[in-house]
């Protein structure tokens, strides 16, 4: 997996109270005790609602997602959870968005890849995909960055701005 791999170039400098393979399996165990944001069921059911194929791409594991999903009663929602393992590239490479793509059978230009993440944003932007940034904070975007399509404040007001 991309993320271990990271994860365990990251951590082999660092005093560890346990040896390097079990501090990776700690953190990366840590991610399934992570709560959904609450606009997050919401939006996800509203997106779903609205017709749209709904997949993920993520930098971690696909249990990871599973878990987290299944918990919140939204794994059904999903047609798909795809990992950039299957990539061998890490967001926000464009190989990572170009397998996605690959995976739905659909041209990248025909995805909204939703992210809270601006470097995902610009990275998915470069590889050609429509972009919906979250900013649930309403912090500045980073000018650095290509810009998102659409900026929302929660996801359910991306399904809303969709929908109109």
């Amino acid at each position: 997996m991309v993320g271990e791999s990271v994860l365990r170039t990251l951590l082999a400098p660092e005093e560890l109270d346990r040896d390097l393979d079990q501090g990776v399996q700690h953190v990366m165990s840590g991610f399934t005790g992570l709560p959904l944001h609450p606009d997050v069921p919401d939006g996800v059911r509203a997106l779903r609602d609205l017709g749209l194929r709904l997949v993920t791409l993520t930098n971690g594991s696909t249990a990871v997602a599973e878990q987290l999903f299944a918990q919140a009663g939204l794994r059904e929602a999903f047609e798909t959870l795809l990992s950039v393992d299957d990539a061998g590239a890490w967001k926000p490479d464009p190989a990572a968005y170009a397998n996605a793509a690959r995976t739905c059978r659909v041209e990248a230009a025909e995805m909204l890849l939703v992210a809270v993440h601006p470097w995902d944003i610009d990275g998915a932007s470069r590889a050609g995909l429509s972009t919906a940034w979250v900013s649930r904070v309403g912090t500045d975007y980073p000018g650095h960055f290509r810009p998102p399509t659409h900026t929302v404040r929660a996801l359910p007001e991306l399904a809303a701005l969709l929908a109109g």
